[in-house]
């Protein structure tokens, strides 16, 4: 009979598949993280927002290396085409679009997987190693 660890283990292998070893899976917000926060309410600026200073450079060098680049917002359904020509116009390099995150800010991820958030202040750029203390389940 197989250990309770090693029956984990099997599940948890088949649940989904990993990525290569140093491959991310970028998922990247666009209001407020890429461009300016443009809220649903007012789609109309999304025609005329430009990309943050870095934005492009860093995120189509990170497809470039062969990471994932999933934008995930909370723009709406009925946004979608807007909003990926805006990506293609400004030359946005990326694998998928997510549309309906929920809104707000305080957000508390819990997924069977690692989850890595970084929280962006003003400056799109690689990222560094920096220990900070986290919030986990009791063992």
């Amino acid at each position: 009979m197989a250990s309770k660890n090693q029956q984990k283990d099997t599940k948890e292998q088949s649940v989904s598949p990993s990525l290569p070893d140093g491959v991310k899976n970028y998922l990247i917000d666009i209001d407020g993280t890429i461009t300016d926060d443009v809220p649903n309410e007012e789609p109309e600026r999304m025609a005329t927002c430009e990309p943050f200073p870095d934005a492009l450079e860093t995120v189509n060098k990170w497809y470039k290396d062969g990471h994932q680049i999933c934008f995930f917002t909370s723009r709406v359904e009925e946004h979608r085409k807007v909003t990926e020509d805006w990506l293609n116009k400004h030359g946005f390099k990326y694998h998928s679009l997510l549309m309906g995150k929920p809104r707000g800010g305080n957000y508390h991820w819990i997924d069977n997987h690692i989850v890595k958030a970084t929280r962006y202040k003003g400056q799109f750029t690689d990222l560094v190693n920096k220990k900070e203390t986290i919030q986990v389940f009791k063992d």
